[in-house]
Order: C-alpha cells, then sequence, then structure tokens
C-alpha cells in the first residue's frame, strides 16, 4: 500500500461494510448508511499511521488498474493485529481475499500471538478459521442510559501522555503486548479517563461523540469503575461494542444502565485468550 492508495481504499472500505450491515440489520434497527465524512477523515487519518508504523503490513490487490481489495496490520512487540481487510462487493469468492492476508499475516511471522474484530460476513468468518484463529462471539450493549442507575464514581481522572507507561503496562497485562506508538495516535483524538488507586489501575479512551473507544485494567472493579464515568459522561443514547464472554463485568455494567444486550461479529484469537478485564478497539485492538 502506498500513501495514495489510502482514499481508495476508505472507500472501499466503507462500501465493503455497508454491504455486510445492509445483509445483517436488524429489522426493527435503522437503514445503514454509508461512512460519513467526519468518520472518513479519522479512518484515513488511522490508516496513513500504520502506513506510517507498519508498511509492511499494509498491502492493497488490484486487477487492471482498480484497487479490489486490500488489509492493513501492525505488529506491537509480539502482538500481530489485522486493523483493516476488505474485498470490493462483488469480488468476493474469486480468489482476491486470501493472498492479501497472507502477506498481512507475514509481516506478524515473528509474534507470539495475533488478533483481530471480525464483522459476522461470513465468507470472512470462514477465511479467518482457516487461517487458525479461534473465534470468540461478540457482544455489544446499545439504548438509553438509565440516569437513575448511575452510581457516584470516585478516583477517576482525565490522562495525559504522562500516563502512557502505565497504559502499555496495562496492555501487556491484559493483551499480551502494549499499544506502544498507538497511544500517541490516541490521545490525540480521544479523550483519556485514568484511575489509578491502592485497588487498582485502569485507563479508557472515549470518543469526541462519547462512548468507549478502548479500555483496559487490572481488575473488575476498576475497569466498571471506568466504564460507568464513560456511560455517566456521554449521551443518552449510547453502543459499547465489542465484548466477549470474559468480559461480564461490562455486561453487567449496561444492563444495569437498562441497556440491551446484542450480539455481532466475532473477536479472533491466535496464541492468546481474550483479553479482561478490556474492550478492545476494532482497529487498533
Amino acid at each position: 500500500m502506498r500513501v495514495a492508495d489510502v482514499p481508495g481504499a476508505e472507500r472501499l472500505s466503507a462500501e465493503a461494510f455497508l454491504d455486510v450491515d445492509q445483509r445483517s440489520v436488524r429489522r426493527s434497527w435503522p437503514k445503514p448508511q454509508l461512512r460519513a465524512t467526519p468518520r472518513a477523515a479519522t479512518w484515513i487519518e488511522r490508516t496513513e499511521h500504520f502506513l506510517r508504523t507498519d508498511p509492511d503490513g499494509c498491502w492493497v490487490a488490484e486487477s487492471d488498474g482498480e484497487m479490489v481489495g486490500f488489509a492493513t496490520s501492525a505488529v506491537r512487540e509480539k502482538l500481530w493485529v489485522l486493523a483493516t481487510y476488505a474485498v470490493r462487493p462483488g469480488r468476493q469468492g474469486a480468489g482476491i481475499g486470501k493472498p492479501l492476508l497472507e502477506a498481512a499475516q507475514h509481516h506478524g511471522r515473528g509474534c507470539l500471538r495475533a488478533m483481530l474484530s471480525s464483522s459476522s460476513d461470513p465468507k470472512a468468518v470462514r477465511r479467518y478459521r482457516l487461517a487458525g484463529f479461534s473465534l470468540h462471539p461478540q457482544m455489544f450493549l446499545r439504548g438509553t442510559v438509565d440516569r437513575s442507575a448511575l452510581p457516584v464514581v470516585e478516583k477517576v481522572r482525565e490522562g495525559t501522555a504522562s500516563d502512557v507507561d502505565l497504559m502499555d503496562s496495562l496492555d501487556r497485562r491484559t493483551r499480551g503486548a502494549a499499544h506502544g506508538v498507538d497511544h500517541t495516535f490516541m490521545l490525540e483524538r480521544w479523550r483519556l479517563l485514568v484511575s489509578d488507586s491502592t485497588t487498582g489501575s485502569g485507563y479508557a479512551y472515549v470518543f469526541p461523540e462519547g462512548g468507549v473507544a478502548l479500555l483496559a485494567a487490572d481488575n473488575r472493579l476498576t475497569a466498571s469503575r471506568l466504564l460507568w464515568t464513560v456511560l455517566a459522561d456521554g449521551p443518552d443514547e449510547v453502543t459499547v461494542p465489542h465484548l466477549t464472554a470474559a468480559n461480564e463485568w461490562a455486561v453487567d455494567v449496561g444492563i444495569a444502565a437498562r441497556l440491551e444486550l446484542h450480539t455481532e461479529g466475532y473477536l479472533a484469537l491466535r496464541g492468546m485468550a481474550p483479553p479482561t478485564p478490556y474492550v478492545h478497539n476494532g482497529a487498533l485492538l
């Protein structure tokens, strides 16, 4: 992949995931929409970040001069993560996806662990399982936060760049590898909450519009404290994505806040158990 490829990859990604969403959306839910401009800009910035840090992990497939698929991935210590992987709608099943995934995985050939967040697309799920990944069903919470259920939360503060060493340590304890340079990217774009006390440590990144972008802690009490803070400070309508059965503490917080629990996609892992207490990010993992 080259820098000039990134805008085209963003549109291909938006169209591919819209196609998946349209095929899997619940009848009672709003009609899926193509990725909006602000989110598209963030997608491009994130992909350019991976292209700077891991150029050997980012690949495109072309046919007659047209991009028909791409994969972006990164290595953080001994963990390989697949950030995004898509084949143009109508071109799946044509032998494009397998070599793309193999090229990206070669970048992580020296890694002990691997991690990715998958949609429910059967073709993608099949590809990951054939690549040796264990598939852990994901859940998500959505709905209107019951403000009367919010507890009084203490021992949570605004985070800064001085917390990176603490966060890298928590990353290693939960997912086996620090986020490293990804923290610089996240700090520039998202609010950071930190809890660091005698009872435990943890952090949570919060999207500009509210909602948890990534959360890690060394115990469930601290993780719950951070998630309650995110819900309290966020909008009434909220989604908490990317929950696994290993993180029932987050499910319990959501149920107490009167949110609905649904299933969607998989956390695909190789050489590791589902991280906990941890709420992964879809691309930065």
